[in-house]
């Protein structure tokens, strides 16, 4: 399999594999060091937490189920959220960062795994023709914006959260 998921089969494993990977790490960290800003944020220069990496993936996911629920009703859809635009990605995350930000721990894990679990169905639910072989944003697939805001983020948070561990020794 590529690094980047060309049909449904793959889009459905990479996400699942990035999950199951990410949760095993998030697990083992003990909740008291979740909020220390430890990790490298998504704007130059600051610092964010193990929950705000949490919080950061669970509002891509929660966006992509809202892209495509508003595309299927035939509403205009604001890409990549209403009020920010593609060279705001780092304000969209410190967003979503702040919307999350009174939630525990186990909340935050707890929800990203339904929101996952509802991206997988929703994948599940389309053919390959749907996902993959006609645009669906501008020059984008379905699949492909999936993966973008999924399986990709799941594997870059996962890599802080394993520096993370390692500075704390947590195995």
């Amino acid at each position: 399999m590529s690094s980047v998921p060309q049909n449904k089969v793959e889009l459905l494993s990479a996400i699942n594999e990035a999950f199951r990977k990410l949760h095993c790490d998030v697990v083992t960290i003990p909740a008291e060091l979740t909020r220390l800003c430890e990790i490298e944020g998504n704007v130059k220069g600051t610092r964010i937490s193990v929950c705000d990496t949490l919080a950061y993936l669970l509002g891509w996911g929660r966006l992509v189920m809202f892209w495509y629920e508003e595309k299927a009703a035939g509403r205009d859809v604001e890409f990549p959220a209403d009020g920010y635009k593609w060279n705001q990605l780092g304000l969209l995350a410190q967003h979503f960062q702040h919307e999350y930000r009174d939630w525990s721990f186990l909340a935050l894990q707890q929800e990203l795994q339904v929101t996952t679990a509802s991206i997988v169905t929703l994948i599940d639910s389309l053919d390959n023709s749907c996902l993959y072989e006609q645009p669906w944003y501008e020059k984008w697939t379905l699949g492909r914006m999936i993966q973008f805001n999924t399986s990709s983020p799941m594997k870059n948070v996962r890599t802080k959260i394993r520096k993370f561990k390692k500075v704390h020794q947590l195995s």
